[in-house]
């Protein structure tokens, strides 16, 4: 199922990350997918009943590359 979030709230949701770039709904394996998928680094944040889970420890890294450690 796409994710369906209203275009204004799309539109100012960015990474956690220090990129703080724009997200895109779906993954580049599957546009449908109910994820988040960060322009800069590639994270992939799962959309949970509607709700976008934008907390890093959740994220998903693309396989064959590493996240950036996070600070404490």
């Amino acid at each position: 199922m796409a994710v369906t979030l209203d275009p204004q709230l799309l539109e100012i949701l960015a990474c956690p990350s220090d990129d703080h770039a724009p997200l895109r709904p779906g993954t580049p394996a599957d546009p449908d997918a109910d994820a988040l998928t960060c322009t800069a680094c590639g994270r992939q944040f799962p959309v949970t009943d509607g709700i976008p889970v934008l907390l890093l420890d959740e994220a998903t890294v693309p396989s064959g590359e590493t996240a950036d450690p996070v600070e404490p």
